[in-house]
């Protein structure tokens, strides 16, 4: 474990949280989506609605040209599942309380990922973490379009549209 002034010294933090799974980051370069819905209203299954949250990474790292994948008994999404090469690219840890969701997904587009040298991230040892930038070989890529990506992604499968409200101030 990193200690509090080495973390002091890299800007960043760490908080204890009550979600699934084990340490991640948050930060830069990262798409955090933590969608707040009321699954009484779509389905009561949370494996479904991560399986469907999976779904969207992985139809978005499709139009990129990379193939995306789960792995059996590590939620979220990964490339090269089942060969030594295997990283993942995107962590998802959910909550629901009465079927409302919290938290979500991290998925690294152009994270440093050497925040990640310092934890074992998700608790698993023996695979890489990736990014998106680092996938195609670009220094960045354009995070705002990716979030449309995900949007779209996210209205399908979930059959509905998302509405943007500006905060009142």
């Amino acid at each position: 474990m990193v200690a509090e002034k080495e973390l002091e010294k890299k800007g960043a933090k760490f908080y204890k949280i009550n979600r699934g799974g084990d340490i991640t980051y948050h930060g830069p370069g990262q798409i955090v989506g933590y969608p707040i819905l009321d699954l009484d209203n779509f389905f009561t299954d949370i494996h479904k609605y991560l399986r469907l949250l999976e779904e969207m990474i992985i139809l978005t790292l499709a139009e990129y040209g990379l193939k995306g994948e789960r792995s059996d008994g590590e939620t979220g999404v990964w490339l090269d599942v089942g060969t030594p090469f295997a990283r993942k690219i995107c962590a998802m840890g959910v909550r629901a309380s009465r079927w409302v969701t919290m938290h979500g997904f991290a998925f690294n587009i152009n994270t440093d990922l050497g925040y990640f040298d310092h934890m074992i991230p998700c608790g698993i040892k023996d695979k890489a973490v990736t990014s998106l930038n680092v996938e195609l070989g670009k220094a960045t890529v354009d995070i705002e379009e990716v979030k449309q990506k995900l949007l779209r992604h996210f209205e399908a499968l979930f059959e509905g549209r998302v509405i943007k409200e500006k905060a009142s101030g």
